[in-house]
């Protein structure tokens, strides 16, 4: 079969940058990575075709792009680990803001001064030492976590003289993977049952 579609002359650097599990987002502190976002856009479909020859998914979230593919069998416990995890690390977030979300800028500093009075927020915090055997100090498990989404492009460190981090659109990306899990209440289904 032959394609006759045109890419843009930098496809490489796209599908190295994407083959690495990270997102090229729109809101990105990076202007190379803004620039990507926009040689995507602008060329979504040919690229879509062209990477589904070899092999990934090209996919379009809210202002975001990633790859999706098909994973090797991963166990069911080790899904249900890791989406734990991603719930965790979200609801720490939202304790700590409720309008936390893409576009937001945090500091560290600030989480831990507000675990300090807020008792849900330390609980949260004390909470995700679960994730990380190792780690018995508040502030090292923040900094895990912090790395982890930093790593898997979820969040940017906007100024590295005051620590302040920039949430990514690819955030969108675990709210919608949590959205998705559906929860069916046993409780309801039998009391809509006919007699």
């Amino acid at each position: 079969m032959e394609l006759n579609i045109r890419i843009p002359d930098h496809t490489s650097v796209l599908f190295d940058y994407l083959q690495k599990g990270q997102f090229i987002c729109s809101n990105s502190c990076d202007e190379t990575v803004r620039d990507m976002y926009e040689m995507i856009d602008d060329n979504f479909e040919a690229l879509s075709l062209y990477f589904l020859q070899i092999g990934y998914t090209l996919e379009r979230g809210n202002e975001y792009f990633y790859f999706s593919r098909t994973e090797p069998r991963a166990t069911l416990e080790q899904k249900i680990l890791r989406a734990y995890y991603w719930i965790d690390v979200l609801d720490l977030f939202k304790t700590y803001d409720e309008t936390f979300g893409a576009g937001c800028r945090f500091q560290p500093e600030q989480i831990l001064v507000e675990a300090n009075i807020n008792v849900a927020l330390q609980n949260k915090l004390d909470g995700m030492r679960k994730h990380f055997s190792d780690r018995e100090v508040r502030k090292d498990v923040l900094d895990n976590i912090i790395r982890q989404l930093a790593k898997e492009s979820f969040i940017e460190l906007e100024n590295e003289k005051s620590n302040t981090y920039k949430v990514l659109s690819a955030w969108h990306y675990l709210e919608r993977l949590i959205e998705s899990i559906q929860i069916f209440d046993e409780t309801e289904e039998e009391n809509e049952k006919p007699e």
